[in-house]
Order: C-alpha cells, then structure tokens, then sequence
C-alpha cells in the first residue's frame, strides 16, 4: 500500500515518553513528546502542522500493559482513529523488512510502516467496569506471586534454623492469604453488580469445567468477546491456534500452539482443560479421538483449550448457557491442534 493514500502516526510507547512516526502525502517525519494529557495535545497539534487533519490519522501501537492503554483513551478523546497491535505482530513485520537497528526512533517507524500495511482493527475501548475488574485481576496475581515468594522462603529459613525469621515470614503469608481472600470477594462483588459482567460470566461458567475464576479471568484480559469476528480470531488472540511446522518432504515438524497470545490466559485455561475431558461430554470425546491417533498428551490438552475457547466463544454470541447438542450441530470436531 501506498503511503500517500494514508495518513497514520506510529507510536513506541514508554513510560515517560512517545517516540512518533507520522507516513502521510508519502513524507515520513518524526516526533517526542512527553507521555502526559499535555503531551497527548503537543502532538496532535504537531500532527495539524503538517498539513494532516487529526479525523483523517490512523494511530498505531503496540500493546504494554499500564502504559498504552492511556495513550489509546487520550488520542481518541482528541479524535484520533486508535489500533493496539500484538507485538509479535509488529516484530515479525520488522523482520520481513529486514530491520536490523532497535531504538524507539526505529520502532516507531516499524509500528506506522505495519499500520499502513496492515490497516489493524480499530480498538474498542473496554468499559469502565473491565478496566476496573483487570486492575482487580493484577492486583490478585501481584499478591499470588508474593505469597509464593514467601513461601519459598521457608523452606530455606527452616533449613538455617532461623526459625524466629520463618515465623515472620508465615505471619505475613497469613496476611497475603486475607488480602487474598478479600481481593476474590470484590472480583465477585464487581461482577455480580454489573448486570453485562454477571451475564457474560454466568455464560462462561455453563461450560463444564470452568469455574467463576476462570471466566472471571477471560473477561478480565480479554474484555467483551464479542468484538471477535469469529472463535477462530479469539483463539489466535489468545494464543492457542494451532502453528504447523511443514515444508516440502523434508521438513515435518510437530505442531504446536502458537503462544502468541496471552501467556497468563492459556495458563489459566490448563486445568480447566482437564477438568472438561472428564466433565465436558463433547471436549472428552474429543480428546478421545486425538489420543486414538497417537498425538501426545500435551497437545490433547492444548486442543481441548481451544476447544474451550470456541465454546465460549459460543455461548458469548448465542447468548444461551452451554448445551452440548446446540453446540454439537455448530462447533465441527477438527482433528489436531
């Protein structure tokens, strides 16, 4: 695609700054500015000097955490068009272009070089009440992973002797597990207060074998899922697709998952894939044929959570609790993963 035929800003995103790249009438040109409100209006105003109408700007960037997601809310307030990429995305187009320098300056290059061919979905703000159940969620995994860490520290505490030291230690893990425990009642109390988060969850936990935190979890990082064209998007966007490794005659590799995709998710749909074998009648059966043709166990279970995933998927768009002969007639049965 031509650049001339559109206008689009790339933004490498950091905590203190924006490194820019406006592509528009075929120029290239570039920008800082800091990564404030004030900021935010610094460079659209740069953008109308050049001549480009803010309406007309395709912004683009990649997606890291807490920082792009206000960047995102400020530009559309000020009227910019916002897309927020997977960056295995963007650093896969790179490497067709064979970039081989790495700064911010290059990124941003890169970012507005792949919005124009690319031309990424334009991103849909979460609501207010997502936001909120996310931030829950982070705070929820920052707690689990201190408790963790505490309780890898005993073991060695103990093993020293210094057993005043490993009682602090287990009166803190006492508190992280009240603190624990508090953050999972708000979860459910933010749910059951929104009468759209109450629905898609109960939706979710139809599914035979996946429980309120799991579903809870879903809508946490992945938002409304019907903004998803298809199960299939929804999968690769979690990053359970199947990614196959064949080549003429002479290269047959094993397919896997293609973990593009969320890490924190797929860990999260393991066991819930192993309860559905057992509980879920059309993922056992499922599992059951793959297993019949020898794929291993590991895969078996990385295709039921996709599996999983088109169920949600399903229930979502449906808007009907689980049933396993609805589904049956719609979902076709695809043999590995």
């Amino acid at each position: 695609m031509n650049t001339a035929s559109k206008s689009v800003v790339g933004i490498d995103v950091s905590k203190s700054k924006l490194d820019v790249t406006l592509l528009a009438d075929g120029k290239q040109k570039n920008k800082v500015v800091l990564n404030t409100k004030q900021g935010y209006k610094e460079l659209a105003k740069w953008v109308e000097r050049q001549g480009v109408q803010i309406a007309d700007v395709h912004a683009c960037m990649e997606s890291t955490g807490v920082y792009s997601e206000p960047v995102a809310f400020g530009l559309l307030d000020l009227g910019f068009k916002v897309s927020i990429v997977n960056p295995a995305s963007v650093k896969g187009f790179g490497q067709s272009l064979n970039v081989r320098n790495k700064n911010d300056a290059v990124d941003a290059c890169v970012i507005a070089r792949f919005c124009v061919a690319i031309d990424p979905a334009l991103w849909v703000p979460p609501t207010p009440q997502l936001r909120q159940l996310r931030a829950w969620h982070e705070r929820l995994g920052a707690l689990k992973e201190m408790r963790q860490q505490e309780f890898n520290r005993i073991e060695a505490l103990e093993f020293a002797e210094h057993s005043d030291v490993a009682k602090n230690v287990k009166t803190h893990m006492a508190w992280l597990d009240e603190q624990i425990a508090k953050v999972k009642k708000d979860i459910d109390d933010l749910i059951d207060d929104d009468p759209d988060l109450k629905r898609d969850a109960d939706l979710i936990e139809s599914i035979p074998g996946i429980a309120r935190t799991t579903a809870a979890k879903v809508l946490a990082r992945v938002g409304n899922l019907r903004r998803f064209g298809s199960a299939k998007e929804l999968a690769a966007y979690i990053g359970v697709t199947p990614r196959q490794r064949q080549s003429g005659t002479s290269v047959r590799g094993r397919t896997t998952m293609s973990r593009m995709g969320s890490g924190e998710l797929r860990t999260a749909l393991y066991m819930p894939a192993l309860t559905a074998i057992k509980r879920n009648a059309l993922l056992a059966d499922f599992a059951v044929r793959l297993r019949s043709t020898g794929m291993a166990h590991m895969a078996v279970i990385g295709a039921v959570m996709r599996k999983l995933v088109h169920q949600m998927y399903g229930v979502i768009r449906t808007g009907k609790p689980f049933d396993p002969n609805y589904l049956a007639k719609r979902l076709a049965i695809q043999d590995g993963i």
